[in-house]
């Protein structure tokens, strides 16, 4: 059995500490050339221009996707457990 709760938090940690760094790079001006690097690595030219950093959107962006992280966290944990009884 899989703990929903824990599975929910980690799940939700993972996806914000990830958009925290994100948030970090964008703030720091180092995102545009990572993202250009990695497109250049696929084979593409980059489409995308950042905006300018405003904080809000960053606290905003990191917190709806450590809930949703959570709220997936936790579903697929539920699945697990509905699925794997004995």
């Amino acid at each position: 059995m899989i703990n929903k709760n824990k599975a929910g938090l980690m799940f939700g940690a993972f996806l914000g500490l990830w958009h925290l760094l994100w948030s970090v790079l964008v703030w720091a001006g180092a995102a545009q050339p990572f993202l250009n690097w990695i497109f250049q690595l696929h084979f593409l030219s980059n489409p995308f221009f950042f905006e300018d950093f405003n904080i809000g959107t960053a606290a905003l962006l990191i917190t709806v996707t450590s809930v949703l992280g959570y709220i997936f966290g936790w579903a697929l944990a539920f699945l697990w457990n509905a699925l794997h009884k004995r």
